[in-house]
């Protein structure tokens, strides 16, 4: 079955193959010629206008990812802030708390 099914696709291929090549081989006449170059040109035209737009939407995708990381990097400092902040807070409230046990100790 598969390869009955690989078969049939090389047939498929081989057709289109010919089929280019037979096309190619019909252009007969300066006009026919012309029609096929115009028709390649607009071909040509239509993916370099393509190719621009998905460059463009990279590009874009690019920034969008780069000013992501920068958000990232900055949330992650304010966190790393808030922690040590948070820590001293804790370091200071320990201080106290013994200062307080000493001072009830001592009366």
């Amino acid at each position: 079955s598969a390869q009955i099914a690989d078969l049939q696709q090389k047939l498929l291929d081989a057709d289109n193959g010919d089929r280019a090549k037979q096309r190619w081989d019909s252009i007969a006449t300066i006009l026919e010629a012309k029609c096929a170059l115009k028709y390649l040109l607009g071909e040509l035209v239509s993916s370099k206008v393509q190719e621009s737009k998905l460059q463009s939407s990279l590009e874009q995708g690019k920034a969008t990812c780069s000013d992501v990381q920068k958000m990232l990097i900055e949330e992650r400092n304010h966190v790393t802030e808030l922690e040590t902040e948070f820590q001293n807070q804790l370091v200071v409230q320990e201080q106290q708390h013994q200062e307080k046990v000493k001072h009830r100790s001592w009366k």
